[in-house]
């Protein structure tokens, strides 16, 4: 985060719902505006503006870690080791395919996925 920038470093990055009936899910979300990402008869993507995704699945017994969503951060480096610093002790990063992650655990108990940003070329 710039010193220009104003907005809070977190964002949220997926919210998830469960359908039998991923597809037609798929179709409404797109008829209502959102950018279909990946998906099949399965498993959906789909983009909201600011870049949140809603992950679509069939499996009943799905769930993203932190309660159905995750955050998102412009540097994960940097987000991690502003959080070292602050001794909050999050987990290493794993390097993925589509975005890195670490994990960190709130006084709650939940787990918190951080990932670095996924935000396509277009607008959102």
């Amino acid at each position: 985060m710039t010193s220009s920038d104003e907005r809070p470093p977190l964002w949220v990055g997926h919210v998830a719902m469960h359908s039998p009936k991923v597809s037609e899910s798929s179709e409404f979300m797109q008829l209502i505006g959102m950018r279909l990402i990946a998906g099949d008869d399965e498993f959906a993507v789909l983009e909201m503006r600011g870049g949140t995704h809603l992950v679509v699945t069939s499996d009943a017994e799905s769930n993203l870690i932190g309660g159905g969503f995750d955050l998102m951060v412009d540097d994960l480096d940097a987000t991690h080791e502003r959080f070292t610093l602050l001794g909050l002790a999050p987990g290493a990063i794993e390097r993925g395919q589509i975005h890195d992650c670490f994990e960190l655990r709130e006084p709650g108990g939940s787990l918190i996925t951080f990932n670095s940003s996924h935000v396509g070329d277009l607008p959102v």
